[in-house]
């Protein structure tokens, strides 16, 4: 096999109990680089259109890519992509630490897992070794509790990825953790390993990567990119992001009045200096961490020392945290953040989600939608985090409202009625991250068209969007969307994390030369290029197999009629017209049909996808 990847992929039927072992072919691999891109073709391939995201059926795949376990920066991703329980279309949610590295390390470039056990299990893989444990006496522990028996049992130094009781019991947005402190978060994936019966996969490895071109590596890295993170253009940016870690992003959401408050009423919020990076770093953090091989240790080990929460640590809160359960709930408290972080990671809640989705139920609350006896005798003011924590609580055992908010913030707005869908903040049914788009139409549009729902991931306009562009206009936009999107496509195909690559300005020509080194084969820019809108096309045809078209590419209500009450984007908000007119810009730079958002057959052809346009030609998409 080529440099950087381990060479096979391993198939596991739950079920049966069967294992299978395949080559990666070489050109393949190159057709889709990794990550993202080649699980996307996978999920393609391999799983009937339309069927139930928690039937047996469904495929969960753990994916790394070619850079997973190489020496690069920031080359530790792994991705999980499955059909979501929370919006029925694609999905692919990252974690970091050292899970992926460890999956390539014990012999696999890919893990397919389909199928149900027909009891609680996990599973044990050590290189060549597959085991299938029995897991009854994990059910019903959270994710904490689970790795730490895990690792007690299997060893200390397995890497682990388990479910809380959310993932049990079947949270849309349940979460799968690893490392303890990183979690696949977004999504329901937590949910799909529910479904399966798998409390967990543990795996431990070996085996070395070869590496093409060592030297050549050693050389680019140790003068174009070492001098990017110490002496470039950026580096007093990179101190900054390795002191605050991304909890610095609260200052620049703040500045330009994008910081989702009272469930996105608002884009600033008056005591964001009370939970921003410097306030983190100043009352509670006290140490630095990285993942696997990572230069920028933006992660931060946090303790409370004072209150009633003394003493509790974790690694954390990152930004998306702090804003959704801080400004999004009314919350200026850190320790109570903190406390907040703790109970979604023990359960295995998405944090972003679970932030949203209180954010909804206290406005419902707020606004008389719902009484106290309809939250089980809650008082869901905003601000009341003890409440919060309640219905955490509720909301991974299915009890009483939580039942409801399990489903997610869309179908609450349904079952609860009375005018509350116009402030359900979700795009395709994923709940929006803590970006208030109203002051950025970089960012709705990112939103709108994202396949995996209202995402974060699939770009980052915040600063370039705020110095180049005019304020609410739409000029750019599409194109600047499609460009981040592309960058964050290639990043997350070759495995690596957005922070140090964003942060530092490694470009697609410093990818380009680092594939080379590592791969062998000569890489160039074209070409990672075409591989990313290879991607966006596969995975946007994934979509329209599955029944998704333009109508879906819509926004929040209140997002698109309630102009910002006030900030410095005052009066902002995404009309009609003007997503409109971005969608179709968008689709024309995609090569997708305007009318209908489906890639043009041209389009599947030109990228070498005759076999998707073959697909979607049988099931009558065009």
């Amino acid at each position: 096999m080529v440099g950087g990847y381990a060479g096979e992929i391993l198939w596991i039927d739950l079920s049966t109990e069967k294992i299978e072992k395949t080559p990666l072919e070489a050109e393949f691999a190159r057709k889709f680089i990794g990550g993202r891109g080649l699980a996307a073709k996978i999920l393609f391939d391999n799983l009937p259109p339309k069927i139930n995201p928690l039937s047996p059926e469904n495929l969960l795949i753990f994916a790394t890519g070619v850079l997973t376990g190489c020496p690069a920066p920031g080359a530790n991703r792994t991705v999980i992509v499955t059909k979501s329980p929370q919006t029925g279309f694609f999905l692919d949610t990252y974690a970091g630490g050292h899970l992926g590295p460890e999956i390539k390390f014990a012999g696999y470039d890919v893990i397919v897992i389909k199928g149900r056990a027909k009891k609680p299990i996990y599973i044990q893989i050590e290189n060549d070794s597959v085991l299938f444990k029995d897991a009854a006496h994990l059910w019903g522990k959270d994710c904490w509790e689970t790795e730490t028996i895990i690792k007690k049992e299997a060893g200390e130094d397995i890497k682990v990825a388990v479910i809380g009781q959310a993932g049990e019991n079947l949270v849309k947005y349940a979460c799968v953790s690893t490392d303890y402190f990183h979690q696949f978060g977004r999504g329901g994936a937590g949910a799909v390993m529910g479904s399966k019966n798998l409390k967990g996969v543990a795996v431990r490895g070996s085996k070395s990567l070869h590496i093409a071109d060592p030297e050549r590596l050693k050389n680019y890295l140790l003068d174009k990119i070492e001098w990017k993170f110490t002496r470039g253009p950026n580096a007093e940016l990179v101190k900054d992001r390795i002191k605050y870690g991304t909890p610095l992003t609260m200052d620049f959401t703040q500045a330009i009045g994008i910081l989702p408050t009272r469930n996105f009423q608002f884009g600033q919020f008056e005591e964001y200096d009370k939970i921003d990076g410097y306030a983190f770093r100043e009352k509670i953090v006290v140490a630095d961490k990285s993942c696997y091989s990572c230069n920028t240790p933006c992660v931060k080990f946090s303790v409370i020392k004072e209150g009633a929460y003394k003493g509790l640590s974790l690694e954390g809160p990152e930004y998306e945290t702090n804003a959704m359960l801080g400004s999004n709930v009314g919350n200026s408290k850190l320790e109570l953040i903190v406390k907040a972080n703790e109970i979604c990671d023990r359960l295995g809640l998405d944090t972003i989600s679970a932030g949203n989705v209180i954010g909804f139920v206290m406005e419902c609350y707020e606004k008389g939608i719902l009484t106290k006896k309809d939250c089980d005798g809650l008082e869901l003011n905003f601000g009341n985090m003890d409440a919060a924590f309640t219905l955490m609580y509720k909301i991974a055992y299915r009890e009483g409202i939580g039942d409801i908010l399990a489903e997610g913030v869309r179908y609450a707005a349904q079952k609860f009625n009375k005018g509350s869908e116009k402030f359900a903040m979700h795009v395709k049914g994923m709940e929006y991250p803590a970006y208030e788009p109203r002051g950025s139409p970089a960012f709705a549009l990112l939103y709108a068209i994202a396949d995996r729902g209202a995402c974060h991931r699939r770009g980052w306009p915040v600063i370039i969007e705020s110095k180049k562009y005019k304020p609410g206009t739409i000029e750019g936009r599409p194109q600047l969307a499609k460009d981040l999107y592309d960058n964050r496509t290639i990043l997350h195909s070759i495995g690596v994390c957005d922070m140090p690559y964003n942060v530092a300005g490694i470009d697609h020509n410093d990818i380009a030369q680092i594939l080379s080194a590592v791969t062998g084969w000569n890489i160039t820019v074209e070409e990672l290029l075409t591989v990313a809108e290879r991607v966006a096309s596969l995975i946007r045809a994934f979509n329209v197999r599955e029944g998704a078209r333009r109508v879906d590419d819509t926004l929040a209500w209140r997002t698109m009629h309630e102009p910002l009450p006030s900030g410095p984007a005052k009066g902002q908000f995404i009309s009609e017209e003007m997503l409109d007119s971005m969608l179709d810009e968008y689709y024309q730079l995609r090569g997708w049909d305007k009318k209908t958002g489906v890639p043009l057959p041209e389009t599947l052809n030109k990228l070498g996808l005759e076999d998707v346009r073959k697909e979607l030609e049988k099931h009558g998409c065009f």
